[in-house]
């Protein structure tokens, strides 16, 4: 039996994933790092309530086998560039020094498609910038899932996103071969795939991209 540890565990794929971890019987223990009290409760389950932003109150509390990182926010929720890269960088750095320090074997991060250390976009730069901080980790694991638009409900309503969500799901039957990556998916089956995945015997470092997931978790 295995103790998983998680962090963005309120947010679409992370609430999902937290279901699924209580379920699983891989699993004995979770352990989850929030902000704020959010509510759940389980047997199995452990919540630590931190400030991210004072790791020395929290990094000996990171021990356990599989550590899961789905936090993440946008530039115009956080408010500035900043701001962003402090949630999808700093955030996942800190915690996975802390897991590499402790002991934990795995790490699988939800990143996005698209990402590159090297691109123009910030938001693609600062995804890609996390994997590479990963890969030259010393986890005996790294996954890297690179989900498309996200389809599921959401907390917060972003209009955008709702909207590309709609048209895209009305075109998908145009996605395959070289564009199937492309192709939207539901966060469910991103928190299925990160399971699956965890379950696996694999060692280095792994990047799936969003049709893999797909047929992972299927």
């Amino acid at each position: 039996m295995k103790t998983a540890l998680i962090i963005g565990s309120t947010g679409l794929i992370g609430s999902q994933l937290l279901n699924f971890l209580l379920e699983s019987k891989d699993y004995d223990k979770v352990i989850s790092f929030v902000k704020r009290d959010s509510g759940k409760q389980h047997p199995k389950l452990s919540q630590h309530i931190i400030d991210f932003d004072q790791p020395e109150s929290y990094q000996e509390l990171i021990v356990g086998d599989d550590f899961f990182c789905t936090i993440g926010t946008t530039i115009k929720k956080a408010g500035t560039k900043e701001a962003f890269k402090k949630v999808d960088f700093k955030y996942p750095q800190q915690f996975a020094s802390f897991a590499s320090k402790n002991k934990v074997k795995k790490f699988l991060l939800i990143s996005s498609l698209g990402a590159d250390k090297y691109s123009n976009n910030f938001y693609l730069k600062t995804k890609g910038e996390i994997e590479d901080f990963l890969e030259n980790s010393s986890f005996e694991s790294v996954s890297i899932l690179r989900p498309s638009l996200l389809l599921g409900n959401r907390q917060e309503f972003r209009l955008g996103e709702r909207v590309a969500g709609i048209f895209m799901r009305t075109v998908s039957f145009l996605f395959f071969g070289k564009l199937k990556k492309y192709k939207p998916i539901e966060s469910e089956t991103v928190a299925k795939a990160l399971l699956t995945i965890a379950q696996k015997n694999i060692k280095g470092f792994t990047v799936y991209e969003s049709d893999s997931i797909e047929n992972i978790a299927n």
